[in-house]
């Protein structure tokens, strides 16, 4: 991706202003950490780093938040954790798990920057540790991954059989012609919610997150997230190398993360299958999970505290 050159406005923060190397005292701290998984795709990608350009493209963005007319730079920070180095090398999924136990405490929230989905693999696992069964987990993809082996495809199936209950694990947007008869029975077999892209027509994103969080969140569990790109419109994220036309709208996609960030049971979200080296000339796919990042702060700062 090109380099960003911004004209410097003492007026006009931009949101990479928001980034820090610590906690801020006084706000409500955002860890970001990049965990760029791609050598185990099943379409093979780019090496170019999605966390980078991601960050980058923050560059883009202001802090204000004309919808709610707050300013994101008074109350909030991202504390920036760096990078995972080679996280589907040998040992990966240790120094994945190494590194989200450093993480300081008091983070209202985890943002992930993949990579393709096999860093929700490595992250959920990482996160929780012994405790994966009282998580649950809620996935926007157009996708099951409950493939066999170990891919980008498969991150639910390994969760599953790590110790996740498939009970209170809920799958939105999931796409025609996308997935098969064998992961469908899979994912029934398991209990999982599914809740296809058809079905997201006749209601508003928000009441279908309200459902998810109900399910996911039962009995008092923490919550994952995975945004997996490709549950959005090719139109939109050209960048992702399995979306399909039909899929969420740009605005859908937005509204869905500040929905769900919004509840304090969700602990961690990802931004996975973004490959910089095939988005358009524009960077749409990179600028849109720039946005996702911005609304799943703007989702923490309207939790009640």
């Amino acid at each position: 991706m090109d380099s960003v050159t911004t004209t410097h406005d003492q007026h006009w923060p931009s949101a990479a202003s928001l980034v820090r190397t610590e906690t801020v005292a006084g706000r409500r701290n955002i860890g970001m950490l990049g965990i760029f998984t791609y050598t185990t795709s099943v379409t093979p990608r780019s090496w170019h780093s999605t966390p980078a350009a991601v960050r980058e493209a923050l560059e883009r963005y202001s802090t204000w938040s004309f919808t709610d007319s707050v300013d994101l730079a008074d109350t909030m920070a991202i504390v920036d954790y760096g990078d995972v180095f080679d996280p589907d090398g040998p040992g990966g999924g240790d120094r994945v798990a190494a590194a989200m136990e450093s993480l300081d405490d008091e983070l209202e929230l985890v943002v992930v920057l993949g990579g393709d989905n096999a860093a929700t693999w490595h992250a959920l696992r990482g996160l929780a540790g012994a405790d994966l069964a009282d998580y649950g987990l809620i996935t926007l993809d157009a996708h099951l991954d409950l493939r066999d082996g170990e891919s980008n495809g498969s991150p639910v199936r390994q969760l599953l059989e790590a110790g996740l209950d498939g009970r209170h694990v809920v799958q939105i947007g999931v796409a025609d012609f996308s997935n098969s008869s064998f992961y469908a029975s899979r994912a029934r077999d398991a209990g999982i919610t599914v809740i296809p892209r058809d079905a997201l027509r006749a209601q508003p994103i928000e009441d279908v997150i309200v459902r998810a969080l109900d399910i996911a969140g039962g009995a008092g569990r923490r919550v994952y997230v995975d945004i997996d790109m490709d549950v959005a419109d090719r139109s939109v994220a050209p960048g992702c190398p399995a979306a399909a036309p039909g899929g969420l709208s740009a605005d859908e996609l937005r509204r869905a993360v500040r929905s769900i960030t919004a509840d304090p049971r969700v602990r961690a979200i990802d931004i996975t299958e973004i490959d910089v080296g095939r988005d358009s000339a524009d960077e749409r796919t990179v600028r849109l999970a720039a946005l996702l990042v911005l609304e799943a702060i703007a989702g923490v700062r309207g939790r009640q505290v």
